[in-house]
């Protein structure tokens, strides 16, 4: 946590904050420790700028340029401090710690959903889930960065955008197709197999929308030799096709990104852009995270 020593009081960082939500998802213990330290320190900075003023107010002194720095050293004692054994930091971890366990835990959908008549297929998975998800995302994200950052150069779409959208599709990869033997199909994006694919196929059970309802049915999805060649296929058709190519020019953020590949028809969920657009933002935070 950061606070403002120009107003020697109190103040939350964003940063600090977007960090503390990243801990959270990987490791929900440690987050609620590091929440509850933050506000013991908040609150005994408040506690000392309380005493001080009421102190200097009875003396009447009327302070000066020396509150500044004042402020500043009673929030670096405060800091130091904070989360010491048996104090409010304790008490406060032990009830957030009670609170989460109440919480219902959430999965991510592994159910691949495809875009009907479209060279690509898109899963409408919802957001990744915060609990239980952490590991196994960052793991995901470390193992596909290298093949992302291929396709990166290949396309210009940011790598973090291709690792968001991979993400989606595969559930953070537990969800990717398997093979009619069970073997890996390393199909991450949904990528179904139309009339110009000569390659491997697989059939799988996916879920298209029409007029806005969600029907159950079975399309052939392209089969790759390994994630190299999934990523490779996908920064190909991103790069060639006509309908991707306005999507390229535009993806300056995940929201553009996320609409224009909606508008381009690579997924039949009218919710499409929105769960990519999340999904893609919570990237983004993982790396940072991640560093």
């Amino acid at each position: 946590m950061r606070l403002d020593p120009s107003a020697g009081s109190a103040g939350l960082d964003a940063r600090d904050l977007d960090a503390l939500r990243t801990q959270a998802a990987a490791d929900p213990k440690a987050a609620a420790r590091q929440a509850a330290t933050q506000f013991e320190s908040l609150f005994m900075q408040m506690v000392v700028k309380s005493m001080r003023d009421a102190t200097m107010k009875a003396s009447g002194d009327s302070g000066g340029a020396g509150d500044t720095f004042t402020g500043m050293l009673d929030a670096q004692f405060s800091r130091q401090f904070a989360g010491r054994p048996g104090g409010l930091a304790d008490m406060l971890e032990k009830q957030l710690t009670q609170h989460m366990q109440k919480l219902p835990a959430v999965s991510p959908e592994n159910q691949p959903k495809a875009a009907a008549a479209t060279p690509a297929a898109a899963t409408p998975a919802p957001a990744p889930a915060v609990h239980g998800l952490g590991a196994k995302a960052a793991a995901f994200l470390r193992d596909m960065l290298p093949h992302a950052k291929e396709a990166e150069r290949q396309t210009g779409v940011p790598a973090s955008f291709i690792l968001g959208q991979a993400a989606l599709e595969s559930g953070w990869g537990k969800g990717e197709m398997k093979n009619a033997d069970g073997s890996p199909s390393f199909n991450l994006f949904g990528v179904k197999a139309g009339g110009s694919w000569k390659g491997a196929t697989t059939q799988v059970a996916t879920t298209e929308y029409q007029g806005g309802q969600a029907v159950k049915q079975k399309a052939a999805f392209r089969s790759y030799g390994s994630y190299a060649e999934a990523f490779a296929d996908y920064a190909r058709m991103l790069a060639s096709s006509p309908r991707y190519g306005n999507v390229v020019k535009t993806a300056s953020s995940a929201e553009s990104f996320a609409g224009g590949m909606q508008r381009a028809g690579y997924a039949t969920d009218p919710q499409y852009a929105t769960k990519l657009a999340r999904t893609i933002n919570h990237t983004l935070a993982l790396q940072r995270a991640l560093g």
